[in-house]
């Protein structure tokens, strides 16, 4: 669901992306799927809190 909501072509910072999936996943589980996407390259962070889809 993370991944879903996250494109390649704009950054969103962390508080958008909880805002988008409050209703469907808790804090605790986006920040759980932002360690393993980050860590598998499939999301890239930015400066000031962003992240992007990475291609």
């Amino acid at each position: 669901m993370v991944l879903e909501v996250m494109r390649s072509d704009v950054s969103l910072q962390i508080d958008q992306i909880l805002e988008l999936l409050e209703s469907q996943l808790t804090s605790a589980e986006v920040f759980t799927a932002f360690f393993e996407l980050e860590i598998t390259g499939r999301i890239r962070w930015m400066r000031g809190k962003n992240y992007v889809r990475a291609l």
